[in-house]
């Protein structure tokens, strides 16, 4: 838990705010506890060197006690932040490879499967996840498109435009609200994810459409969102549901 709650995030965070200097320097999100730091270069400047000497010591502790397809997941993970964060790969800025990349953080779950020798999730479980990880990016896109388009910085939500990449986190929401009904009969967090669908649709053909959210609304939806993260959370640790697949 120490490990994913700060080293690893660190590389991913830290990582992340390094190349995206620019960006969130224009960001009016951006320099907050909910949606993230905005930095100086002179603060940035060390911190691939803190992130090596942050995740050294558990990759190599964690390898001790796990054995060498351990220390290749940790690898993976690093591998995985470098394609996606620095030249000459920067998948960030390569709609739609961004948005795929973000399977990446279901490899979390393999850290866990292998560290504490587990049984292997269902492929079932692994495929929600992944879609809920491609959700999950593109409502950070979405409120980025005007910072993003300044700085020169190509998503797929700068290039298909607003309403356009609502209604395809729209399609992902739905496809996931499926499979937590007729794949795993969770219709508690189906009928959340039902209720953010309806929402969601309303925003794009009735409330905002076209229209960028104002920063009192985007941090309203940050504690939101924040807050129904906890919740799933604990419903799912207690109901134990994504454990079992009926298709």
């Amino acid at each position: 838990m120490v490990f994913v709650t700060f080293p690893l995030n660190y590389l991913v965070y830290g990582l992340n705010d390094y190349n995206d200097l620019k960006a969130d320097a224009i960001n009016e999100r951006k320099g907050n506890f909910i949606f993230g730091a905005k930095s100086s270069r002179e603060q940035l400047t060390s911190v691939p060197k803190k992130v090596a000497l942050v995740i050294l010591p558990f990759i190599i502790y964690f390898t001790i006690i796990s054995g060498l397809q351990m220390f290749l997941l940790l690898l993976l993970m690093i591998v995985i932040n470098i394609i996606y964060n620095f030249e000459p790969f920067r998948i960030k800025e390569r709609p739609p490879f961004e948005i795929c990349i973000q399977i990446g953080y279901v490899i979390t779950a393999y850290f866990s499967i292998t560290l504490n020798n587990l049984q292997e999730l269902p492929w079932q479980t692994f495929l929600y996840l992944s879609l809920f990880a491609f959700q999950a990016h593109i409502a950070g896109e979405i409120m980025d498109i005007e910072p993003d388009k300044l700085a020169g910085k190509k998503t797929t939500a700068v290039i298909i435009g607003r309403k356009n990449t609502k209604i395809l986190m729209l399609c992902l929401l739905l496809l996931e609200t499926y499979i937590l009904i007729f794949w795993f009969q969770d219709y508690v967090l189906a009928g959340f994810l039902g209720v953010f669908s309806l929402w969601l649709a309303l925003d794009v053909f009735v409330f905002f459409k076209e229209k960028n959210y104002t920063i009192a609304q985007m941090k309203l939806f940050g504690y939101a969102i924040n807050l129904s993260a906890i919740l799933s959370m604990i419903w799912i640790l207690y109901s134990g549901n994504l454990l079992r697949p009926i298709f």
